[in-house]
């Protein structure tokens, strides 16, 4: 299982850690982290006050047919996946082509600015990109239980996938986010692995 992410300011990939957790909770399964390319310059990232990235690998579209499931993380702009991330996936045409994704379990998560900023519909349009690949989606559903219905929090994520509100930047993804983020882990990592013993 692989982790392919694009963070700004370091929430989706404080979610993608603990996505990472929840996966290798799971007996036999090893889940690794991956950056996409930023894609801005230096100087507009400094303007931006954005933070230095992690050390995270960063991965090539290629590198994507290794996996044997996958779960895409990024923050939302204007009610879709950042532009980064957009780009990374407009460089596996190849893949594409061949349809080597074809069949893989996919996830997503995410973050916005606010509970308007595109929560749901980030996760609508990148089920198009996993679509024309013809990748599985599996979404968590109601899967995570109580926590789904919590109402005494603000609390990203929806059925799509795990999620966190970045407001300001300052707000930092939540025990009740960040256990989110390790059940869909745990949970897509299990369905990979039943369809991995099943081919």
């Amino acid at each position: 299982m692989t982790r392919r992410y694009y963070s700004m300011y370091g929430h989706v990939e404080r979610l993608a850690q603990e996505i990472k957790k929840g996966a290798d909770s799971v007996d036999g399964v090893e889940a690794k982290l991956w950056q996409v390319p930023e894609t801005l310059a230096d100087e507009v990232l400094g303007k931006m006050r954005a933070p230095p990235k992690s050390d995270a690998p960063i991965i090539t579209p290629n590198e994507l047919s290794e996996a044997d499931g996958l779960v895409f993380g990024f923050p939302t702009r204007f009610g879709m996946m950042a532009a980064q991330f957009k780009a990374f996936l407009d460089a596996t045409g190849g893949l594409w082509k061949t349809q080597q994704l074809a069949g893989k379990p996919a996830g997503i998560f995410y973050s916005t600015s606010s509970q308007g900023g595109g929560q749901e519909t980030t996760a609508l349009t990148a089920i198009t990109q996993l679509a024309h690949h013809g990748m599985l989606f599996v979404p968590i559903g109601y899967t995570f239980g109580a926590g789904m219905f919590e109402m005494d929090e603000i609390k990203g994520g929806s059925p799509y996938g795990s999620g966190t509100y970045a407001g300001d930047g300052s707000r930092q993804p939540t025990k009740l986010e960040l256990d989110q983020a390790f059940h869909q882990g745990m949970y897509i990592a299990t369905i990979t692995k039943k369809l991995k013993e099943a081919a």
